[in-house]
């Protein structure tokens, strides 16, 4: 059953009550990083290990995003600043225990390519809390695997 969320803003990056924040390496520089997150949204299942189908809505102004396990969410886009930041709240979903979800994804180049963090603010409801606050490490897993798959696609590499 679809639930709507509460409508938080980009200030709910820092004050949600559980955040998790990762970072990793791709090769690529900024451009087309930021490409593959906010424009190649349809791609999305090709590299990010727990989407398996993913369109932009309203003319690029959300998103509709499948998760393994048959959820469903409905997205807004709340920053697209390129080449360096790209902020997506949830406004339905499928999922239960969830109050209010934002994510954002930060690119900052290297030397070697771009640097990218991913902030995963939300606040959970009921037994959500305890799967939140201590699901760093399947959060962190599947962020890991989306940014390998996402160099390899980048650099034109076979997984």
């Amino acid at each position: 059953m679809p639930r709507r969320l509460r409508p938080v803003g980009l200030d709910f990056l820092v004050t949600a009550p559980v955040r998790h924040v990762f970072t990793g390496e791709v090769s690529a520089p900024p451009e087309p990083v930021f490409q593959a997150l906010a424009v190649d949204v349809a791609q999305w299942p090709a590299w990010f290990t727990s989407v398996t189908r993913a369109r932009p809505t309203r003319d690029g102004a959300g998103r509709v995003v499948h998760l393994q396990g048959g959820f469903r969410l409905l997205e807004t886009i709340l920053a697209a600043d390129a080449p360096t930041r790209y902020v997506y709240r949830v406004d339905v979903s499928s999922a239960p225990g969830v109050r209010a979800l934002v994510e954002e994804w930060h690119l900052t180049p290297t030397a070697t390519g771009t640097r990218v963090r991913w902030t995963f603010a939300v606040e959970p409801r009921g037994l959500m809390r305890f799967l939140f606050r201590h699901g760093r490490r399947g959060l962190g897993k599947t962020f890991e695997a989306s940014v390998r798959n996402l160099d390899r696609r980048l650099s034109g590499t076979k997984a």
